[in-house]
């Protein structure tokens, strides 16, 4: 079922995730938020940016653990830890923030 923004379609798989990456804009990430019942905030956006650099250096969304490393590892502590993610992307943080992020579903994901 395509994602509809502005009245533009844009083609998502079985999971809703982007089918086209190169299509995710900020407004995308709204819509696609809004699908997950989630108010972005600039909370959620610094780990929205954090993933798509991951995926821009490494060409893979990452799995909760390594979710969690990267963000102590650019945000400290505080923010790089499990249940800092859980609160703002129940109930798969890796799953839930790639999909906004316009990233592929994590491998090690189920």
């Amino acid at each position: 079922m395509p994602l509809v923004v502005n009245g533009r379609e844009f083609a998502t798989d079985k999971d809703g995730y982007l089918v086209h990456r190169e299509e995710w804009s900020p407004t995308v990430a709204e819509a696609l938020a809004t699908q997950e019942q989630i108010t972005l905030t600039p909370e959620h956006w610094e780990i929205l940016e954090l993933l798509r650099e991951f995926y821009h250096q490494y060409e893979l969304a990452p799995a909760m653990r390594p979710l969690v490393k990267q963000v102590a590892l650019k945000l400290g502590p505080d923010k790089g830890r499990s249940i800092y993610l859980m609160q703002l992307f129940p109930p798969s943080p890796a799953k839930v923030a790639s999909k906004i992020a316009g990233l592929p579903r994590p491998t090690n994901c189920l």
